[in-house]
This record gives structure tokens, sequence and C-alpha cells, in this order.
């Protein structure tokens, strides 16, 4: 399931500006198709799945979000990255969406055993249940390093449900539910929650999980400084973060590219905010984003904010 079909699809390419003064790389000159990165090198890797939304009735098309994510990136200054390696995709054949995250997680473990910093770009929500596989194995398999870990979702939906088999609104509740049957220290914030968009069961269910939550409103610019602080509380009490970003918590005029758009949304800054301030912990061992649906795209406006908080979560 592991596709390399996108590096060969002439995605990275860009403006070479060498004939201008200092340091004019792009992303697209330095970007690597080996398996050879190491340490604190940055990775990206892509899982190409419409499965789980088809499942949730939500509108397909998710599943060319990797590509074009890394078109946008293509051209962004590489700034303080000496190189990017782009992993491929893994891609779900189908309905096949069991194997495809299973196949997900052994990527993903396989990439943060060798201490890479890896963003993976989806696909619908179900892209979460495969990469937390794979984040399990790495941090509580038998050379694990153990600890807590607190899963940050920026997200207009709880993504909660409880209904199997498994699809784009069901992956939070399958994290906690393995999580409580191997008795693994996890814990679930979601920022940015809309009523309009999560029934009063979900609410209730939430809260019978000891979720942490916050709704759009509450999530506004002018809110940022408690929000910050709130967080700031969140990290310390944890070893290791995964965040998570459904772009579909923006504005449908920032992000109208999504499966679900948001009617108010949390402003731009706001997620970027909260993912810088996630990052500069040091605790962010792996970070995804998920329902960037190309077809439903506006002049390229939610490829582009995909792109940008890409890139924000790769640089060192």
């Amino acid at each position: 399931m592991n596709s390399h079909d996108t590096l060969s699809s002439n995605v990275w390419q860009g403006r070479d500006d060498s004939a201008e003064q200092g340091d004019t790389r792009r992303l697209f000159q330095v970007v690597r198709h080996d398996d050879a990165w190491q340490r604190g090198d940055s990775v990206l890797l892509g899982f190409a799945s419409d499965a789980g939304v088809r499942r949730n009735h939500g509108r397909p098309g998710a599943a060319g979000g990797p590509v074009q994510v890394r078109r946008l990136l293509a051209g962004l200054p590489a700034h303080g990255l000496p190189a990017l390696w782009d992993a491929g995709d893994i891609a779900c054949e189908g309905d096949a969406l069991e194997s495809a995250q299973a196949a997900l997680g052994a990527r993903v473990a396989a990439i943060l055993d060798t201490g890479a910093r890896l963003v993976v770009t989806g696909g619908g929500h179900e892209i979460a249940w495969g990469d937390f596989q794979g984040l399990r194995d790495h941090l509580y398999g038998s050379q694990g390093p153990g600890g807590s870990l607190l899963i940050v979702n920026l997200d207009a939906h709880f993504d909660l449900r409880t209904s199997r088999p498994g699809s784009s609104g069901t992956p939070f509740d399958q994290i906690l539910e393995d999580s409580r049957q191997r008795g693994l220290p996890v814990r679930y914030a979601v920022l940015g929650i809309s009523p309009l968009g999560n029934t009063a069961g979900l609410y209730e269910h939430a809260r019978a999980l000891g979720v942490h939550y916050v709704e759009d409103d509450r999530m506004q610019e002018r809110h940022l400084d408690q929000r910050l602080i709130e967080l700031d509380r969140l990290l310390a009490d944890a070893d290791h973060v995964y965040l998570t970003i459904d772009l579909d918590v923006l504005p449908a005029a920032t992000a109208p590219g999504v499966s679900a758009p948001a009617p108010l949304g949390v402003p731009l800054a706001v997620v970027e905010a909260c993912a810088r301030r996630i990052k500069a912990s040091g605790k962010l061992r792996l970070a995804d984003m998920a329902e960037f649906n190309p077809e439903f795209d506006i002049d390229n406006h939610t490829a582009r904010v995909a792109a940008r908080l890409a890139w924000v979560l790769l640089q060192p």
C-alpha cells in the first residue's frame, strides 16, 4: 500500500532563484526521496484515503489531499530546513480501511523509531487511528520510552462516534477505547468544537470520557492568551504530544476545500499559535492534518493553509 507515485508525478517544482543573492533554496530543491533520514530530520508522509469519509456519509475527495499539499509546499522557501524527505503515500484501496490504517501505523512507527520529525497529511480524519497505532507502538513498545500522551485535536468535531466499523467520525473513540484496554495513560483534548456539528449525545459521551474541549466561539483571537495558558497546563502534565489538525476547524472562507466547511470556525492565526506552542514545548512526537479536499478548494486557499501549517511543523 506504500505508493511512491507522487514521487514521479512532478509535484516537486518551483521557482529557481539561484541567480539571486543569499540562500534562495525552496523545498523542491531540498526534497529527497530515499529512506536515509536520521534523528532530527524532517519527513512528510501521506495517507490517501476517502474510505472513512464515505463511511461517515461525508463528501469524498480527501484522498487527493497529500499530492496537492506537496504541490503547494514545493515552492515555499526552505529557510532553516536543510533537507525534506518525502516518504510517499499509504493509499487506501476501495473500502480496505483497516488494512490501510495498519499499514500507515507500521510506517509511522518505523519512521518515529529513527528519531525523525514526522508530519502526515490526509486523507480523512480516519488518519488518526492509523497514526495513533504507529505512535502507540513507538512509545509503548518493548523499546519505547513510555510516559503519558496528550492528544490535541484542533477540530470542529469530537470524532468520538461509537459505531463500528470505524470511519472518519470514530478515530478518537477507537483510540481511547484501545488505550483503556491496554492501560495506557492517554488524554484527549479537542479545541474548536462546533455545537452545530455535534449532537447532545456526543457532548455527553465526551464528558463521560473526561475529554477536555473548547467550543469555537471561545477560540477566537481575543481569547488566544487564555487558551494558550490552558494549553500550557495540559502540556505540563504530559510527557508526549500528538497534534492532529482537522482543517474543517478553520472558517469556510479560509478553508473551503474540506469535507465539512465551518460557518464560524477558528481563525488560522489561533490554530497556528496553538501548533507553534505545542511544537515549542519539545514534547511533540507526531503531527498530522486531515480532511483537506482539493475537489472543493477555491484558488488553492485550503491547499496554501495546509502547506503553511505543514511548513511550520516541519521546520527544525
